[in-house]
């Protein structure tokens, strides 16, 4: 099987989100190696800033430094060539690079909708439910596979607050019927009616 090896900038890391901003290019490929490796590829990555011997000794790496100078890297070699630079290459050029097959995505737009409903009713956001909702019904996502999804997010964010009232029964005790009216009687509130379609909020 082909070898490939890249030649990284100086970074701190690898993986593009130890930095303050997230390098999203980073979190990409740092992705794809790890498909790659898992898939039986083999794969090396050198560090201008952590490993500078391995662009000196060698002498692909060190003619391109010279010529082009570090920003830029990164460069990729294939059996010693260089197949690429300045950028990273996506899965489907090391598929191609090292004879792997790459796995369909099953990200499609309507899953993302479906998501994002999740992370909409994770966080309390109310627009951004509205907003989903209706680019999920616009890609033909069913109400059905909707609920799905609220339901699966809820639990999820339930779990927590379950874990909470577990922890506070072990040092208080069980709530009593009465301290448990009078919990709920300051936090009662009118219910909400969604009105659709609504307006963009976020993409």
């Amino acid at each position: 099987m082909n070898k490939l090896q890249v030649f990284d900038p100086a970074l701190c890391c690898s993986t593009g989100v130890c930095g303050t901003e997230v390098d999203q290019a980073l979190v990409d490929f740092s992705a794809d190696v790890d498909w790659l490796k898992r898939s039986g590829g083999e794969i090396e990555r050198f560090n201008l800033a952590q490993q500078p011997m391995a662009f000196v000794e060698n002498a692909k790496a060190k003619a391109y430094l010279e010529r082009s100078g570090a920003e830029a890297l990164p460069l990729i070699l294939l059996d010693g060539e260089e197949v690429l630079s300045g950028r990273y290459p996506s899965r489907d050029e090391l598929s191609e690079w090292l004879g792997i097959g790459a796995v369909p995505s099953l990200f499609t737009e309507q899953v993302a909708e479906l998501v994002a409903i999740g992370a909409a009713i994770g966080a309390n956001c109310e627009p951004c439910f509205k907003y989903h909702y209706d680019q999920a019904r616009k890609l033909g996502v069913s109400d059905l596979d909707m609920r799905y999804a609220v339901d699966l997010a809820q639990k999820v964010k339930d779990t927590p607050a379950r874990a909470m009232l577990t922890l506070a029964e072990r040092y208080l005790g069980p709530a009593t019927t009465s301290t448990a009216a009078k919990a709920n009687s300051c936090c009662v509130t009118e219910p909400v009616t969604i009105v659709k379609p609504a307006s963009k909020c976020c993409g």
